[in-house]
């Protein structure tokens, strides 16, 4: 779609989203990208992808838990079950997503956390009756 040869942060950031979510989802996503969304898919990738979650600052496992709670706290419901999906990879537990949603609950409220919770639930489920069904 694009012209421009990809920069490194982009490569950087296509290799890190693959590690941190995995290739069947990016390569799902990449199928969706059109011409319109190409400049946010490119934004995203370069910045979260090839800048945040590329940074050695801190480990993916803690990344990832202050993703899920930063989307509860927000109410970014939508990405909740992604970033859910992706702690197989990052090597955030249950009980580290359940700790990071309880600090949501006293620190952003009940509902928000009560809601990520339900979410990451249902989530978990799937990816138990997915990890069975293969």
């Amino acid at each position: 779609m694009s012209k421009q040869p990809p920069t490194d942060r982009y490569i950087t950031g296509m290799t890190v989203r693959r590690k941190i979510l995995g290739e069947a989802h990016v390569a799902r996503a990449e199928l969706k990208k059109t011409a319109f969304d190409e400049p946010f898919q490119t934004l995203i990738t370069e910045a979260a992808w090839g800048n945040l979650w590329a940074s050695d600052g801190i480990s993916d496992r803690e990344r990832s838990m202050l993703t899920l709670a930063l989307l509860a706290a927000l109410g970014n419901f939508d990405e909740i079950p992604m970033h859910i999906r992706a702690t197989a990879r990052t090597g955030a537990s249950k009980t580290d997503v359940l700790e990071a949603f309880q600090h949501v609950a006293i620190y952003a409220g009940v509902p928000r956390a009560n809601h990520a919770l339900k979410l990451a639930k249902d989530t978990y489920a799937e990816m138990e009756e997915e990890e069975r069904s293969a």
